[in-house]
């Protein structure tokens, strides 16, 4: 054959067996995600055991060995199961592990509310609907592709690489990451971690306008706040009405915001993004960074809730209980109030904020243990940790990559004002950075909410994305 042909036909079948293995790579992508959307992973009446035991079989079908797929249910907890798996790197490293990180578990659903079973895996009109297609499913599948394709290509990374698959992430009794690292420390030790629940890229009408990268994240704190009445007959109402004090304490709640307060992620983050924003928005954020910031800009920037978050701690209402009879005084009225709080300050800090706020030594405020649920006088004292800046090993390949899969669109360091299992490796000394790329139109968050949703097209934008990012951090050199 003649070298030029030969050249041309070495490099077209080249280009078909490349394209034979992103077809390969997409449907396993596709059938994973399927999988992980049609095992219910709720608190109330679902199975994480179940789900990390399925991603167990697809490891081991995979090849890995027995010994690298580790499944771990907490004694007492049999739905409550977390996966562990471990990509050996090369041979010799002195490079500690790097941990990928997601939860397997969803928030609740009711098929009354929704317009597709949330629990069964749709396709329509260019989207994917289920509970967990945003949050965060998607990504769990992502990174469980990524690892999968490494090991059936032969691909050996310059260090181990772990994925832990975790439970109770949202707000169940078991989390996973924090047992996982009081009980299997070792399992999960970590140079760094990568965690998939967080970051993103934001669209309008589909054009990327940024690749966010959680570099901080807020404290989640719940407090219940009490108030208590002797009751009485309903014929005779009374001021000291245990609901009416309540409700007045709540609104002056509502009326109290909490200090505006930048910190070196939110003040790059507001100087980076103000260049997509509308001119009042971008003249705003910019006077916002000022020394002195500027009152009315604050003000009105703090109108929208997106950036109100990233500004202030925040205390919203999320539940209300109260009465025992239609025709009786209530006796008990209780609220819970949850606060995501901003880095460097404490649960107990805010805790006595809110009594100041509620102005009203009637109303009990009492913090609210996550693990147990139990009313405690006192809050945690320790605040939540200072930024951590993504390092060039993180941001350099980051920004490469973004760039040829969001051409313009520029990475924004951010915080998470959500609060994610992060929380948990942070204070344990690993530093944790928020990577789920998954493009997102703006206004059309639906995690949490019903019809839950994303774009056929972002998820395998992120399945190619985060291929080759992780490569990138792991190719031996």
């Amino acid at each position: 054959m003649h070298r030029t042909c030969f050249i041309a036909a070495s490099l077209f079948l080249s280009h078909a067996l490349i394209a034979q293995v992103n077809e390969a790579a997409k449907k396993r992508a596709h059938d994973v995600f399927r999988e992980l959307i049609e095992i219910n992973t709720t608190d109330s009446a679902g199975d994480n055991t179940a789900a990390a035991r399925a991603m167990a079989k697809r490891f081991l079908d995979a090849g890995f060995a027995r010994e690298d797929v580790t499944l771990l249910v907490p004694d007492g907890r049999p739905t409550k199961g977390n996966l562990v798996v471990r990509l050996h790197g090369a041979a010799g490293s002195k490079l500690k592990p790097i941990l990928l990180l997601g939860h397997l578990d969803v928030v609740e659903a009711k098929r009354e509310d929704w317009t597709t079973n949330p629990f069964e895996f749709v396709e329509k009109d260019g989207y994917y609907y289920g509970r967990g297609t945003e949050d965060m499913k998607d990504f769990d599948a992502v990174m469980i592709n990524a690892l999968i394709g490494f090991k059936q290509e032969g691909y050996t990374p310059s260090r181990d690489v772990i994925l832990a698959l975790t439970a109770d992430e949202e707000g169940g009794p078991a989390n996973g990451v924090e047992w996982l690292l009081k009980n299997h420390r070792t399992l999960i030790d970590a140079d760094y971690v990568l965690n998939g629940d967080s970051g993103g890229v934001t669209t309008e009408k589909g054009k990327a306008i940024d690749v966010g990268v959680a570099a901080t994240e807020k404290l989640y704190a719940d407090f219940q706040l009490t108030v208590t009445n002797p009751g009485g007959h309903s014929s005779k109402p009374t001021p000291e009405n245990a609901i009416y004090r309540l409700a007045e304490a709540l609104t002056r709640l509502s009326r109290s915001p909490f200090p505006f307060e930048l910190n070196p992620v939110t003040r790059v983050y507001f100087g980076k993004i103000a260049a997509h924003e509308t001119p009042q928005n971008a003249a705003d954020m910019n006077a916002v960074l000022l020394s002195p910031p500027n009152a009315e800009a604050i003000k009105r920037i703090s109108a929208d809730p997106r950036y109100n978050s990233l500004l202030h701690t925040t205390c919203v209402a999320t539940r209300l209980n109260a009465g025992h009879a239609n025709n009786a005084l209530p006796q008990t009225a209780q609220a819970v109030v949850n606060c995501r709080i901003l880095p460097g300050h404490s649960p107990e800090e805010v805790r006595l904020d809110l009594i100041r706020k509620l102005a009203d030594t009637k109303v009990l405020v009492r913090y609210l243990d996550g693990p147990t649920g139990a009313a405690q006088d006192h809050a945690p004292d320790k605040p939540g940790l200072p930024p951590a800046a993504p390092t060039p090993e993180i941001m350099k390949p980051l920004e490469r990559i973004a760039d040829s899969l969001w051409p313009g669109a520029g990475i924004v360091p951010d915080m998470e004002t959500g609060a994610s299992d992060s929380k948990y490796t942070m204070a344990a000394g690993m530093p944790s950075f928020g990577i789920g790329e998954i493009a997102i139109e703006r206004g059309d968050d639906r995690s949490h909410g019903k019809d839950e949703r994303i774009r056929v097209s972002s998820f395998y934008q992120a399945v190619d994305f985060f291929d080759r990012y992780l490569r990138a951090l792991t190719t031996v050199r």
